[in-house]
């Protein structure tokens, strides 16, 4: 295409021309500039040359076959990368400029003025978005002056998209270079006194509302490249006042050239003295307090301060590594909230979807009518739901705040989540939290109440009497919940969202006050014979009696498998399939029927039980094990790995029986122990500890009931999903999961939901990548920590005891269980687990996770088995690499690093 037929209107626009719906033809830096010029705010004016001239310009350079190869190299490959960016950049500095293009950008460069110097910036369609930071991947000019070097330096920009950083960046994040552009920015230079960067939200805290600025004399470049110690400064925006001030030795200086060009320019130590007035200080905070207002959103911004004295802003972009406030957190000044991550607690790093965000909101309003709290609003959830991150936080200020909050967090936490508990010791002591509700009464009342009217005090003694009377009852629970799961077969999308609704607000909580009271009995059995016991009982006996205990469903599901996987060795056939294709392929044959026969019958018999667990099951959203094999058919291919026809090793069959063994014997022991002071206490501690092995599995259950019931419900959902996606209100049927329940009704009235749909699974996808998820979240944006934990002597890591005994072995880091590969023996580093996790554990040497406490899922699972773990583990998924030696003492809580 010859550049000649595209008007200059479509190559040249004016910074007053650029709206924020512009991003495909300006790029993210021009769009920003246009969005802060058309505000009023002090932009120097520019003009931007669209990405039709870079398109114009790449279409002459033939990069098809570039953009082919770097779509089948691997992003792990770096050189190929780098050598591929490369070619891509001599080709765009080769490739001629048209005419019109050229004369475009003369055009436009001189309605700035007489040979004005100017900055010639880079402005990629992929950069300054929301949900991912491009900055400084691309290349600016400053001090350009002259038609013919802004021309080339807009050359020089169009090449710049290929650095080697920009291309590998894209690689990571799974961004096509197809859709990439480039937009060159060309803006009137400020030869500015002093300049820098500014943060709304101060980066390092989270803390919204505290501006956190950089100086330094001269360009900002020098402050931007990090090539001087500026002088910096935290501004508490909303009172006006300079809350931190420290002041950089600023040695280095970049400066304007007559004629064109900067130079380096080497000061006079200035840590002494600031290169700016408080006053400027603060001008400059009330400038980017006007600007995140225009954006709603916290910006980094750089400016310049000329030798006027006027402020100018060059530059604004979002700050995307802040973790985003709670839902309907109050605003700055107001009183100050702390949420829990309750999913994190549950042992769920990634996002969830929309759809599951919206069955936890209906859930949880269930759970406020149950102990006597009024929601306005069943699909919105509680006062207290407040989803951040696309994770589930609640509001827990009141809890922390009242005496009866202050005694329970620390205890339930101590167990489930140690590393919350401290958070929120420390949390206590801040005097933003001081107690406002000293009376127990009302918490002892309400609680009181609801348990009398659900009859758990008799539920619990009855147990505790008659276990088998208690397994019965909680049999009988399944066996009524599996009735009321089906919705009928002729029902219209509307009746099936009804049927969602109705199920998950009518279904879930009221089972637990009819299950939990059994699994309560067992662990109060095990309370009453640690008493009983006193000293007669050493430290880690009684936990010991819970090794290999029957009826837990995800021990049961586990051993399943594992026998399911030995059936599957003897099969020849089977066996060679297993042990030579990869996973995708035995996911392909499995579902298209084509497995050797004894492998088909057998896995879809352990799905007809199983298949409505998944990874991350909680989440409606996330596709069940019958919905995608592949991550049951890995686990399968590792456990034929094992071999059981070899007597010494331990299996996870004689494993699990060799610790049910080890616990009856420790019952007899501790028995024994307890009948030389009297026969009646032997009698009572046995009888006891009987009891907890008999009852104490049943904890498993509330939460595999409540999978089945959002399984269910995910059925449904994909139905209605289809359905939409014959109509063509969604692009696919999965993509209702992207929609919450009154979204999806809106659909099924006729509304269009691509677009939203589309935006969802990229702001979801970006969260899949974020690495720290806080525990404890203020409202104002800072995440309270605990004080570090004093290391071991000898530096090892240390976490939470959680299941006793010593290994060695090869770490295995894992952060997503799909698609991994654990060799038989090798320690599981995770950032956490729930029961889609578990069977991998049964082929591991040892478990070290990053969350959880002494009884969170993944330590009472490794206790069953008797793997070695060590559990809350700060930065263990960092600190540990694939392939280290690393030894773990489940018993002391530490873990030895080479």
């Amino acid at each position: 295409m010859s550049a000649t037929v595209t008007p200059a209107t479509d190559l040249v626009l004016d910074f007053a021309d650029i709206d924020a719906g512009m991003l495909p033809v300006v790029g993210g830096k021009a769009g920003n500039l246009g969005v802060l010029t058309r505000a009023g705010l002090p932009v120097p004016p520019g003009l931007c040359l669209t990405t039709e001239a870079y398109r114009l310009v790449a279409d002459t350079a033939h990069l098809d076959e570039i953009h082919e190869e770097l779509a089948r190299t691997a992003p792990t490959d770096v050189p190929a990368l780098t050598a591929l960016a490369g070619r891509a950049r001599a080709a765009l500095l080769a490739a001629p400029i048209p005419a019109g293009i050229a004369a475009a950008v003369a055009a436009g460069y001189a309605q700035l003025g007489d040979d004005v110097p100017v900055a010639v910036r880079s402005s990629a369609t992929a950069e300054d978005l929301p949900f991912a930071s491009f900055a400084g991947q691309q290349d600016t000019y400053l001090n350009i002056v002259g038609e013919d070097a802004v021309l080339d330096a807009v050359r020089r920009c169009w090449a710049s998209l290929w650095t080697d950083r920009a291309v590998v960046y894209r690689a990571t994040h799974a961004i096509d270079n197809r859709t990439v552009r480039l937009a060159v920015v060309v803006q009137r230079m400020v030869d500015s006194a002093v300049a820098g960067v500014l943060f709304t939200a101060n980066p390092v805290t989270g803390h919204r509302r505290q501006a956190v600025v950089d100086a330094s004399p001269g360009l900002g470049e020098a402050v931007v490249s990090g090539a001087v110690n500026p002088d910096h400064f935290v501004v508490d925006t909303a009172g006006g006042v300079i809350l931190d001030r420290r002041l950089g030795d600023k040695r280095l200086a970049i400066r304007s050239l007559p004629g064109g060009g900067t130079e380096h320019v080497a000061l006079p130590a200035g840590g002494d003295t600031a290169c700016v007035t408080d006053a400027q200080v603060l001008a400059l905070a009330a400038l980017g307090d006007r600007v995140e207002a225009h954006y709603g959103a916290p910006q980094d911004t750089e400016w310049a301060i000329d030798g006027d004295g006027a402020l100018w802003l060059t530059q604004a972009r979002p700050v995307t590594t802040l973790f985003p406030l709670p839902e309907h957190a109050p605003p700055a000044g107001a009183d100050t909230r702390a949420y829990f991550c309750f999913s994190v607690a549950q042992g769920l790093y990634r996002p969830i979807t929309p759809m599951g965000m919206a069955a936890f909101r209906v859930v949880a309003s269930s759970a406020a009518r149950f102990f006597g709290f009024g929601v306005a609003d069943p699909l919105a959830g509680p006062a207290v739901f407040a989803p951040a991150g696309q994770r589930l936080f609640l509001d827990v200020t009141t809890a922390v705040r009242s005496t009866m909050g202050r005694t329970l967090i620390p205890k339930i936490l101590g167990v489930m989540e140690a590393r919350s508990a401290a958070i929120f010791l420390e949390l206590f002591e801040d005097p933003r939290f001081t107690v406002t509700r000293r009376s127990r009464l009302p918490f002892v009342r309400r609680v009181g109440r609801t348990a009398v009217k659900h009859r758990v005090p008799v539920r619990l003694v009855r147990a505790l009497a008659k276990p088998q009377r208690g397994l019965a009852a909680v049999d009988r629970v399944g066996a009524e919940l599996e009735s009321r799961l089906t919705a009928p077969e002729r029902a219209t999308a509307a009746q099936r969202l009804d049927f969602v609704e109705r199920v998950l607000g009518n279904e879930v909580v009221p089972l637990l006050p009819r299950v939990m009271p059994v699994a309560a009995a067992g662990f109060a059995a095990l309370g009453i014979a640690d008493r009983l016991l006193g000293a007669d009982a050493a430290v880690g006996d009684v936990q010991a009696v819970l090794r290999g205990i029957p009826h837990n469903v995800t021990t049961d599901m586990d051993l399943e498998l594992w026998h399911l996987a030995v059936r599957l060795r003897a099969d020849d056939a089977t066996a060679r399939l297993f042990g030579t294709a990869k996973v995708d392929e035995l996911a392909h044959r499995y579902t298209a029927g084509t497995m050797p026969a004894a492998a088909q019958a057998g896995i879809a018999e352990f799905l007809a039980r199983y298949g409505h667990r998944a990874v991350a099951e909680i989440d409606m959203g996330m596709p069940r094990w019958s919905d995608d094999p592949r991550y049951l058919l890995g686990v399968l291919a590792n456990y034929l790995r094992t071999d059981p026809a070899d007597g010494a090793a331990l299996t996870p069959d004689r494993l699990f029986a060799q610790g049910a063994a080890e616990a009856e014997a420790m019952v007899e022991t501790l028995a024994a122990r307890a009948a030389k002071r009297s026969r009646l206490r032997g009698r009572l501690v046995r009888a006891m500890l009987g009891r907890a092995r008999q009852l104490a599995g049943v904890r498993e259950l509330p939460k595999y009931y409540m999978v089945r019931i959002i399984a269910a419900c995910r059925q449904q959902v994909a139905l209605v999903g289809a359905e939409l996606a014959k109509e063509g209100r969604l692009a696919e049927a999965d993509d209702v999961f992207f929609l919450d329940l009154a979204e999806t009704r809106a659909a099924l009235s006729g509304t269009d939901q691509r677009v939203l749909v589309d935006a969802r699974r990229r702001a979801y996808d970006e969260e899949l990548r974020r690495r720290h998820i806080p525990r404890v979240l203020l409202s104002d944006g800072t995440e309270p920590a605990a004080k570090a934990a004093p290391g071991s002597a000898d530096g090892a890591l240390t976490g939470t005891p959680a299941s006793a005994g010593t290994v060695t072995g090869t770490a295995r880091v894992i952060l997503d269980p799909v698609g991994a590969h654990l060799e038989p023996g090798e320690i599981l580093v995770a950032p956490s687990t729930d029961p889609g996790w578990t069977p991998l554990f049964l082929t591991a040497g040892g478990l070290v996770m990053e969350m959880g406490g002494a009884n969170s899922h993944g330590a009472v699972v490794a206790r069953e088995y008797g793997i070695p773990a060590v559990v809350g583990v700060p930065d263990a998924t960092a600190r540990i690499t694939t392939g280290q030696q690393i030894t773990v003492d489940g018993a002391a809580g530490t873990v030895t690093l080479p």
